[in-house]
């Protein structure tokens, strides 16, 4: 990263700065002043808490400066009126100043792993960064942008959003060379109305790309295509299941933990292995795929280097433990991916447990959505515990299924079940937890796994 002056920053941001802390300068920014690194901007949100009462404790932690609306003391500092709008004009120039190519990756489900993989393919061929966990939003996305090395070449930037003109503000942001939408659908539907209102908002990442920008789009997702017929620019379709799509995979293989199939783009076909579980990685891949070659990367290092991918933290993280099999896919959940997530367990040998928490923002969709998941966790689990408040729609839904209710169990508190699954697992199972973020579903697995005292 780049040391950027107190003089620099307020340039950019329209804010106003002591003269004689003009050289003051910083290297990235942080909203949380006890994560805060020292030389650090920190930067006083007006959110639940108010940033302002943390100022102290950053600069014990080591800030360089803050950015703030108002002084309360002599202190290096940037006052701007709106903070967070600050922050992103401060990133949006930061951003300019480097120069590198962005690839920005949005979608309802997938993106993560998606800009993992781009990021996997360029990484050898390219100085990469990349956002880090949870740095997606008008908060995370500017605070990565500000952290990347001075000689990054190409930044891989996820956008995430819960509402109308989230994206549209972090394109004009970022700017992006290549635009990717890995899906659409149901995710945040309680503030976006329906898939139609999703879909919209997520084009709205075509907002900032550059004119001569690359869109990438997954062809099998039904939206996604058929927005070609009205689209103002071409678009370049992967997919494994619409074989019209330009970057097609076929003769998928789910084998020992492994995906394979074969890629074909334009007159090269290849065969492509990769170390994770579940059909729904293989858009993911073909995304990486696409972006990559359209890049300058050959079809050797792609192989080479997805065949080694390792994917984030509490994604489909499958360890064992204690003599069971956990499969750790904590992030986050909506219907798409706890459906995607079954079907990995369903194809696991072993007693299958499903440890299931809500999905969250489903709005009207919520109790037709639990129920429905319970009824596809009948199909691929021998047992269902479901946490949360809608955790009775999905028992209910597993009833339906065909699942007797001694295999079931809804529980609204944690502690409860986890006593429930120390009583029931034992040395071969397999344990799937998967859950929405505010339901924290790596809790209930960590007090699981914890030795009883």
């Amino acid at each position: 990263m780049s040391k950027i002056t107190l003089r620099q920053a307020a340039a950019w941001c329209g804010g106003r700065i002591d003269e004689k802390y003009a050289e003051v300068t910083f290297l990235g920014a942080n909203n949380d002043s006890r994560k805060l690194l020292p030389g650090q901007l920190f930067v006083a949100l007006t959110d639940i808490r108010d940033g302002h009462e943390f100022i102290g404790a950053a600069f014990k932690k080591g800030a360089a400066a803050a950015l703030c609306t108002h002084c309360d003391g002599d202190y290096p500092a940037i006052v701007v009126e709106d903070t967070r709008i600050a922050l992103g004009q401060i990133a949006a120039e930061e951003r300019k100043r480097l120069g590198m190519q962005v690839v920005g990756v949005t979608g309802s489900v997938g993106k993560s792993t998606t800009k993992e993989m781009i990021a996997c393919v360029l990484e050898g061929d390219y100085i990469v960064s990349k956002t880090p966990a949870n740095f997606n939003n008008d908060i995370g996305m500017p605070m990565a942008i500000l952290a990347m090395p001075e000689d990054t070449q190409v930044a891989v930037l996820e956008m995430g959003m819960n509402h109308a003109g989230e994206i549209s503000y972090l394109t004009k942001i970022a700017r992006p060379d290549t635009a990717v939408i890995i899906n659409v659908g149901t995710m945040h539907i309680e503030h976006l109305g329906s898939r139609e209102g999703i879909l919209r908002a997520k084009l709205e990442i075509l907002e900032g790309l550059a004119k001569d920008g690359k869109v990438y789009f997954n062809g099998d997702n039904d939206l996604l295509w058929q927005y070609h017929e009205r689209a103002s620019r071409p678009i370049m379709y992967f997919g494994a299941k619409n074989d019209q799509c330009d970057v097609h995979g076929s003769q998928v293989v789910e084998k020992d933990g492994h995906i394979s199939f074969r890629v074909t783009y334009g007159e090269e076909t290849f065969a492509l292995e990769i170390p994770v579980e579940g059909l729904h990685y293989v858009p993911d891949a073909l995304a990486a795929v696409s972006v990559g070659m359209a890049m300058g990367v050959t079809k050797e290092n792609i192989c080479s280097r997805l065949r080694n991918f390792r994917n984030m933290e509490g994604r489909q993280e499958i360890f064992e433990t204690k003599g069971l099999t956990i499969i750790k896919d904590c992030y986050n959940a909506g219907p798409e991916s706890m459906e995607a997530a079954l079907a990995v367990l369903g194809k696991r040998s072993g007693r299958r447990i499903a440890v299931l928490g809500d999905m969250l923002e489903l709005g009207s969709c919520t109790q037709a959505e639990h129920y429905r998941v319970g009824r596809i966790a009948a199909e691929n689990a021998d047992i269902v515990y479901a946490y949360g408040p809608n955790s009775q729609r999905v028992v209910s839904g597993a009833i339906t299924g065909g699942m007797p209710d001694k295999r079931l169990g809804a529980f609204e508190d944690r502690q409860k079940l986890v006593q429930m699954l120390r009583q029931i697992a034992r040395p071969g199972d397999v344990l799937l937890f998967k859950g929405s973020n505010g339901m924290h579903m790596e809790l209930v697995l960590e007090q699981f796994l914890k030795d009883e005292t």
